[in-house]
């Protein structure tokens, strides 16, 4: 199934079911062109950011559309394994990010202030860095006092395993999966703190 109707059932749902600041939302980005232009534009600039920063879009999966359940095998920083097993029965929110992403500093205190919201509820946030070293990635969650753990994922495990998900050097991307462990939303780009919640809570309710 295509991502342009990934989005147009995206849209509809938040219409249907969102609040007014998700309908606000998707009528923002109702005019939006396909993502693939937009990264193809910035992959083609040469403006040697290294990274290529996704618009903002949204896109919510319908429980009939939602793919199978994630295959995570990766490492946290501090050595512990997480495996599918782990994504079971609880809704698991994905960051993907890199010290030297810009967006990835301004989102960093929204994804904090959200993962102590939702902790008590069972959500369990998981960062994905793709690139930094371990001293690199600590001293960026010192800086935003980020208590949730992340993958050292350079060698690609976990991104490999939302493959056709999370665009190649898309940072941020943020996806949350369900109980079931199948991403349920995804937001390229900078997330916003209401949208977030939102697409958590509707997670967390199903």
């Amino acid at each position: 199934m295509t991502l342009e109707k990934h989005s147009n059932t995206s849209r509809r749902r938040f219409l249907a079911t969102g609040g007014a600041a998700l309908a606000a939302l998707a009528v923002g980005l109702s005019a939006c062109a396909p993502q693939e232009d937009t990264l193809a534009k910035q992959a083609n600039v040469g403006d040697n950011k290294n990274y290529i920063a996704g618009d903002g879009s949204v896109t919510e999966f319908a429980k009939s559309e939602r793919s199978a359940p994630v295959k995570i095998d990766g490492v946290l920083f501090d050595g512990t394994a997480v495996k599918q097993a782990d994504l079971l029965g609880k809704v698991t929110v994905l960051n993907f990010w890199f010290a030297a992403c810009a967006p990835c500093r301004v989102e960093a205190p929204i994804l904090e202030a959200l993962h102590q919201d939702f902790k008590a509820k069972g959500v369990q946030f998981f960062g994905v860095n793709l690139r930094d070293e371990k001293a690199t990635a600590e001293a960026f969650e010192k800086s935003f006092n980020l208590t949730y753990p992340s993958f050292n994922d350079k060698d690609g495990a976990v991104l490999l395993s939302v493959s056709g998900l999370v665009p190649p050097n898309a940072v941020p991307t943020t996806l949350v999966l369900d109980k079931e462990g199948r991403v349920a939303s995804r937001v390229l780009g900078e997330v916003e703190k209401g949208t977030l919640k939102a697409l958590i809570t509707a997670a967390a309710a199903e």
